[in-house]
């Protein structure tokens, strides 16, 4: 008697279509992920690319971080910090979620010095291109008053 090959009730691989499809992100953009290499995907027999199935947990958590703000290089490290490039678990989620906590903290940080320079900005009245902090934030110089400040330069 001939063995046959038990079936799965769902496919191992799946187009970039279906994945599209289940997902809710564009073709082009699983190109530009797989591109970037935040995903990667086979050639079938005629040259059309297969991802697998746990494609769409990464295509989930990159969409989920790029949401939050979360810069694509900042999600390939924690992607590539998988073991054998598997699909990210609830504690890998948790550890990439951890390190991003950090990175958008710091940014907010950033942007709430910034938004509280421009509100200073705009009330001293000044707007000037070449003291102001917020458009020429390293000028040593400024401190020193307007004009020349090296002999032989006026």
């Amino acid at each position: 008697m001939v063995e046959k090959k038990k079936e799965l009730p769902f496919p191992r691989e799946l187009s970039v279509g279906e994945v599209a499809a289940r997902s809710g992100v564009a073709v082009s953009t699983l190109h530009f992920y797989e591109a970037k290499n935040l995903i990667k995907s086979m050639r079938s027999a005629g040259n059309q690319r297969r991802y697998p199935r746990d494609v769409l947990r990464k295509v989930a958590v990159i969409k989920i971080a790029q949401r939050v703000g979360i810069p694509l290089a900042s999600i390939k490290r924690q992607l590539d910090s998988l073991p054998q490039n598997r699909s990210p678990t609830a504690a890998d989620w948790q550890r990439f979620s951890a390190s991003w906590r950090e990175e958008l903290e710091s940014r907010i940080r950033l942007l709430t010095g910034m938004r509280d320079q421009l509100d200073s900005c705009i009330g001293c009245g000044c707007l000037s291109l070449t003291n102001c902090p917020l458009r020429n934030p390293w000028d040593e110089l400024g401190k020193l008053g307007p004009g020349p400040h090296f002999p032989g330069r006026e």
